[in-house]
């Protein structure tokens, strides 16, 4: 794989990380500050300037609750549909094993009543 392969990669990623970070409403500096490193580093991360190590990418996925397929684009079918449910998907399997019960309860309850109404 050529550089530019790479780097073009990294951009990807960088932005990724970026959007999410954002979409989250955490500022570069406690983002930073959370995953143990520099904002210097969250600043070159996000510009595709620098490789993180997979402790990092580890450490981001957990911040940003993510999944580590999305940060990398590997999404599957790349829609934002898939991406928004595998996003809750993550965020329950995060919960107490009460808490995701009651979770699937209401999402059964939501269905049933959607069934009802079609």
């Amino acid at each position: 794989m050529s550089n530019r392969a790479i780097s073009t990669e990294l951009i990807e990623l960088g932005e990724r990380i970026r959007k999410r970070r954002q979409e989250m409403k955490l500022s570069q500096e406690s983002f930073a500050e959370k995953a143990g490193i520099s904002v210097n580093t969250v600043s070159r991360i996000e510009g595709g300037q620098t490789a993180m190590s997979v402790e990092i990418f580890r450490k981001m996925i957990e911040i940003l609750e993510t999944d580590a397929n999305l940060l990398l684009g590997k999404e599957g079918g790349g829609t934002e549909k898939l991406e928004s449910i595998q996003e809750v998907l993550y965020r329950i399997q995060k919960m107490e094993w009460k808490e995701q019960k009651i979770i699937m309860q209401t999402i059964d309850s939501l269905i049933d009543s959607l069934n009802e109404y079609r």
